[in-house]
Protein backbone atom coordinates (compact mmCIF):
# COMPACT_ATOMS: atom_id res chain seq x y z
CA UNK A 1 0.00 0.00 0.00
CA UNK A 2 2.87 2.41 0.75
CA UNK A 3 4.37 1.58 -2.51
CA UNK A 4 1.21 2.49 -4.50
CA UNK A 5 0.89 5.53 -2.50
CA UNK A 6 4.49 6.65 -3.18
CA UNK A 7 3.94 6.12 -6.86
CA UNK A 8 0.68 7.86 -7.22
CA UNK A 9 2.45 11.19 -5.19
CA UNK A 10 5.67 10.99 -7.34
CA UNK A 11 3.42 10.44 -10.81
CA UNK A 12 1.11 13.82 -9.76
CA UNK A 13 4.50 15.79 -8.72
CA UNK A 14 5.69 15.07 -12.11
CA UNK A 15 2.30 15.66 -13.49
CA UNK A 16 1.57 19.09 -11.67
CA UNK A 17 5.34 20.62 -12.39
CA UNK A 18 5.63 19.56 -16.32
CA UNK A 19 2.78 21.74 -17.70
CA UNK A 20 4.40 24.67 -15.87
CA UNK A 21 7.86 23.97 -17.46
CA UNK A 22 7.06 23.97 -20.45
CA UNK A 23 4.82 27.02 -20.33
CA UNK A 24 8.15 28.66 -18.57
CA UNK A 25 10.08 27.47 -21.64
CA UNK A 26 7.32 28.44 -24.44
CA UNK A 27 7.51 32.32 -22.29
CA UNK A 28 10.68 32.17 -22.79
CA UNK A 29 11.08 31.14 -26.43
CA UNK A 30 8.53 34.05 -27.14
CA UNK A 31 10.74 36.21 -24.98
CA UNK A 32 13.76 35.46 -27.41
CA UNK A 33 11.38 35.94 -30.49
CA UNK A 34 10.54 39.33 -29.67
CA UNK A 35 13.89 40.36 -29.05
CA UNK A 36 15.97 38.29 -31.94
CA UNK A 37 13.16 40.54 -34.83
CA UNK A 38 13.03 43.40 -32.93
CA UNK A 39 9.35 43.88 -31.79
CA UNK A 40 9.63 46.11 -28.64
CA UNK A 41 6.01 46.38 -28.88
CA UNK A 42 4.57 42.53 -28.92
CA UNK A 43 7.38 42.23 -26.20
CA UNK A 44 5.77 44.96 -23.73
CA UNK A 45 2.78 43.81 -24.24
CA UNK A 46 3.64 40.23 -23.94
CA UNK A 47 5.20 41.14 -20.68
CA UNK A 48 2.99 42.63 -19.60
CA UNK A 49 -0.12 40.19 -20.43
CA UNK A 50 2.10 37.57 -18.21
CA UNK A 51 2.85 40.13 -15.55
CA UNK A 52 6.60 39.92 -15.74
CA UNK A 53 8.90 42.66 -15.22
CA UNK A 54 12.54 42.21 -17.17
CA UNK A 55 13.99 43.06 -14.04
CA UNK A 56 12.77 39.61 -12.69
CA UNK A 57 13.42 37.66 -15.55
CA UNK A 58 16.28 38.82 -16.15
CA UNK A 59 19.26 36.76 -14.20
CA UNK A 60 17.20 33.40 -15.12
CA UNK A 61 16.76 33.78 -19.03
CA UNK A 62 19.05 33.26 -21.63
CA UNK A 63 18.51 33.23 -24.94
CA UNK A 64 21.30 31.16 -27.37
CA UNK A 65 23.23 31.52 -24.47
CA UNK A 66 23.69 34.98 -24.32
CA UNK A 67 21.74 37.40 -21.43
CA UNK A 68 18.99 39.42 -23.02
CA UNK A 69 21.28 42.80 -23.42
CA UNK A 70 23.87 40.38 -25.19
CA UNK A 71 21.75 38.62 -27.58
CA UNK A 72 19.87 41.89 -28.50
CA UNK A 73 23.36 43.42 -29.27
CA UNK A 74 24.01 40.50 -31.43
CA UNK A 75 20.55 40.43 -32.95
CA UNK A 76 20.91 43.98 -33.76
CA UNK A 77 17.26 44.79 -32.12
CA UNK A 78 17.75 48.76 -30.80
CA UNK A 79 13.96 49.52 -29.68
CA UNK A 80 14.28 46.10 -27.74
CA UNK A 81 17.50 46.32 -26.62
CA UNK A 82 16.78 50.33 -25.23
CA UNK A 83 13.71 49.09 -23.60
CA UNK A 84 15.65 46.07 -21.72
CA UNK A 85 18.71 48.83 -20.79
CA UNK A 86 16.25 51.08 -19.52
CA UNK A 87 14.72 47.81 -17.01
CA UNK A 88 17.23 46.39 -16.01
CA UNK A 89 19.58 47.98 -13.39
CA UNK A 90 22.70 50.04 -13.63
CA UNK A 91 24.77 47.45 -12.06
CA UNK A 92 23.72 45.09 -14.83
CA UNK A 93 24.03 47.67 -17.34
CA UNK A 94 27.26 47.79 -16.62
CA UNK A 95 28.33 44.33 -16.51
CA UNK A 96 27.91 44.13 -19.83
CA UNK A 97 29.00 46.78 -21.16
CA UNK A 98 31.97 45.85 -22.70
CA UNK A 99 30.15 42.61 -24.28
CA UNK A 100 27.34 45.22 -25.70
CA UNK A 101 30.52 47.36 -26.98
CA UNK A 102 31.86 44.57 -29.07
CA UNK A 103 28.47 44.01 -31.00
CA UNK A 104 26.41 46.88 -31.34
CA UNK A 105 27.85 50.45 -30.87
CA UNK A 106 24.46 52.34 -30.42
CA UNK A 107 23.41 50.32 -28.10
CA UNK A 108 26.76 50.74 -26.16
CA UNK A 109 25.99 54.44 -26.05
CA UNK A 110 22.49 53.87 -24.66
CA UNK A 111 24.23 52.17 -21.87
CA UNK A 112 26.95 54.02 -21.22
CA UNK A 113 24.34 56.70 -20.64
CA UNK A 114 22.29 54.52 -18.43
CA UNK A 115 25.30 54.18 -16.11
CA UNK A 116 26.49 57.68 -16.03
Amino acid sequence: MKKILLASSIIAVTLITLPSARAADATAKRICEYISVDDKTRLRSFLKQNKLKIRNIYKGLTCNGDNLLVFAAKSKALDSGEFIIGKTSKSIVAENLTEIEKYSAHLAEDARDRVE
